[in-house]
Order: C-alpha cells, then structure tokens, then sequence
C-alpha cells in the first residue's frame, strides 16, 4: 500500500475502535496520524489492545496488521491480540437531548461557523453518549465526508480542544464505508449541527 493508503487504513481502524478504546486514547491516536505521525500509532496501538484484552474479529485483525505492520509495529504483538466478535455498541447508549449546561451551545456556534458549506463535507451530527455504568454523557461528533478524512478530524478535534473538550470524539466517516453499530446507533439518535457543500448524509440508522 502507498502511505495515503496506509494512513487511510489507519483511519478506518480506528473508527472500528470508536467505543471499545478509552477516548483518551482514541483521541490522542487520532491526532498523531493527522500530524504525520502514524508510526507512533503502530508502536503503542497493538500493545495497548493486548493489555486491555481487546479482542478482534478476522476482518479487524487483517485491516490492523494491513494498517499497521508496514509502519513498524511488532508482528508477535499484532499475533498475540485475542480474536473475539464485534462488540457492537461496547454497551454504549445514546441520545440525541443535549445535557442542561456545559459548553454545548458554543460548540455548535463554533463547529457551524467553521464546517458549513465546505467542500468535501456532507452533514455533521452531533449524539451524546454513555457508556456502561455511567451517568456521564459525553458528545459524539459524527461527520460524512469524501475526502481529507484524517486531516478533518485532527482539525475538529484540535476545535474541540480548544474549547475546553479534552478527549474529543470525532468520527469522520467516509461516505463510501459502512458505519459500524456504534455509530449506527449514534446516528439513530443524533441532530443537525450544519451541513457542508456535499449532496450526501451520514444517515445510516437514523430515520
């Protein structure tokens, strides 16, 4: 695969992680591959689901060593990953009622401001989430794109930081992949924040 291949590999990897990997990570991932830095994601990714016991089903495990091996990452780890079914949702649920408070409106102002109408980009909706056990809802950025997927996503995130957010979960979908459960079901229960100059929507899941 050329680099851009690779990257984009990467990028679909973790959008299949989005749920089952902590957000701290997931973010921080994320972020080292929009800024040229996916072999640090290949060094640490393949360890942390080995100690997290993070299983992967056969499709997950082959876009993993195809993503991931060619930056480096160490061949005995990415084999000792436990195989295991799709987690689905990870057990998370999802609404789309915002919590009273917080910093949710000037999110939207923000994100409206910079998103709308650009190219490349269809709709972008916003969920919130919980996970199992927990009371806490936490936004879930979900955004349909034809191109510049991993360098849209380090762009919202740093937003987000910026903002006072310091895990962000933005998940850029490529307008040509299947969303997997997990952002199914946050589609299902998602609202408008803008829409961009694309003729296409992150539906999926949503009636």
């Amino acid at each position: 695969m050329t680099d851009r291949e690779t990257g984009l590999a990467c990028h679909e990897l973790l959008l299949r992680l989005a749920g089952r990997l902590p957000d701290e990570q997931l973010w921080r991932y994320r972020d080292w591959l929009s800024g040229d830095a996916a072999d640090v994601v290949a060094l640490s990714l393949p360890g942390v689901l080995l100690r997290e016991r993070t299983g992967l089903d056969d499709a997950d495990h082959r876009l993993l060593a195809d993503a991931l091996l060619p930056l480096g990452a160490d061949p005995a780890v990415v084999d000792s990953i436990l195989p295991g079914a799709d987690s689905g949702t990870g057990g998370c649920t999802f609404t789309a009622e915002a919590p009273v408070g917080g910093s949710a409106d000037s999110e939207v102002l923000v994100l409206g401001a910079t998103l709308r109408g650009r190219p490349g980009i269809g709709e972008v909706r916003s969920s919130w989430r919980r996970r199992p056990g927990s009371n806490e809802l936490r936004r879930v950025l979900l955004v349909s794109a034809t191109t510049d997927f991993i360098e849209l996503t380090g762009e919202i995130q740093r937003i987000l930081r910026a903002l006072g957010e310091p895990a962000p979960r933005v998940e850029v979908l490529p307008s040509d992949m299947e969303p997997t459960a997990y952002h199914r079901a946050a589609l299902a229960e998602s609202v408008l924040v803008c829409a961009g100059s694309e003729e296409l929507a992150v539906t999926a899941g949503r009636s």
